[in-house]
C-alpha cells in the first residue's frame, strides 16, 4: 500500500518537475526571440515523463550531459533525467535565422502553465486526502 501511495506521488513529482522544465525553456525561447540565430526548443512532454518514471529511480538517476566545463550538473530529483530538447521547425524561416514563432511560445507557455497548475492541485488533493486518512475526519 505504502508503495502504491510513493509511485502515485512520484510520479506528480516528476510530472511537475518536468512542467517547471518545460517552462525553463519556453522562457528561453521567448527571451531570445529577437536572437539572430537562434532556435528555438522543446520537448515531447509525454515521452519526457515516460522515460522518467518507466525506470527505476536508482536507474534514472544518470546525471544529464554537460555542454560546458562551467555548466552546474542537473538536478536529478525523484528520479527524472534532463529531457532530450529538440529544436523546433519553424513554419516559415526569418532572415535573421531566428526560429522562435512568439505565438506559438506563448500558446505553449500557457498551456503549460495551466497544467502545471492542475498538477499541483491534484498533487496537493491527494496529500489532503491522505492527511484527513491518517488524522480521521473531524477529529
Amino acid at each position: 500500500m505504502l508503495d502504491r501511495l510513493t509511485q502515485t506521488l512520484d510520479f506528480n513529482a516528476a510530472a511537475l518537475l518536468l512542467r517547471s522544465e518545460r517552462a525553463r525553456v519556453l522562457a528561453g525561447n521567448m527571451a531570445n526571440a529577437d536572437t539572430p540565430n537562434y532556435r528555438a526548443r522543446d520537448f515531447n512532454f509525454r515521452q519526457a515523463l515516460e522515460s522518467a518514471t518507466a525506470a527505476s529511480p536508482a536507474a534514472s538517476a544518470a546525471p544529464a550531459a554537460r555542454t560546458h566545463a562551467a555548466h552546474l550538473p542537473a538536478a536529478n530529483a525523484v528520479g527524472t533525467r534532463a529531457p532530450t530538447l529538440q529544436y523546433r521547425i519553424p513554419p516559415q524561416a526569418a532572415l535573421d535565422g531566428n526560429s522562435v514563432d512568439m505565438d506559438l511560445e506563448r500558446a505553449a507557455f500557457a498551456d503549460n502553465s495551466v497544467r502545471f497548475e492542475a498538477g499541483l492541485r491534484f498533487i496537493n488533493g491527494q496529500i489532503r486526502t491522505l492527511s484527513l486518512a491518517i488524522n480521521g475526519q473531524g477529529q
